[in-house]
């Protein structure tokens, strides 16, 4: 005897139409296991959107591998984006990080450093990933 495969509940199967605009949503239209926005203070969606981008930009310098300069996911065109991208979102938002903008500078430099420590030919000081916006990283 065969074990019967569980089916999806009607409210989250998808129309046969194939629109999946319902998809993941009760009876009430509420996103399973997800708060509201409206509900998540604007520090908490700021420091997961540079937390986001700084594991991002790790990534593409290799740092999650042991030897970075082997990792077969390096892309420094790649992390350059991103840690211009973290640059910008930081130096905008500071005022609003409170304690944690100083962490998330320091991980911001962290990764401008290794940048630069994993660049052939590093930039001119002031002209690396995000330094338009923080100024010059040694």
């Amino acid at each position: 005897m065969t074990e019967s495969q569980p089916t999806e509940p009607p409210e989250t199967a998808a129309p046969p139409d194939g629109d999946h605009s319902g998809e993941g949503l009760d009876a009430t239209d509420t996103p399973h296991n997800v708060r509201e926005l409206s509900n998540v203070p604007s520090v908490e969606v700021i420091s997961r959107a540079a937390v986001m981008l700084m594991s991002a930009a790790a990534e593409k310098l290799g740092l999650a591998e042991e030897d970075p300069d082997d990792s077969p996911v390096r892309d420094l065109d790649e992390a350059r984006r991103l840690i211009t991208s973290l640059a910008g979102l930081i130096t905008a938002s500071v005022e609003y990080l409170g304690p944690h903008a100083g962490a998330l500078r320091d991980g911001l430099q962290t990764l401008q450093r290794a940048f630069r420590e994993a660049s052939s030919e590093p930039d001119p000081p002031g002209q690396g990933p995000g330094e338009k916006y923080t100024g010059p990283v040694h």
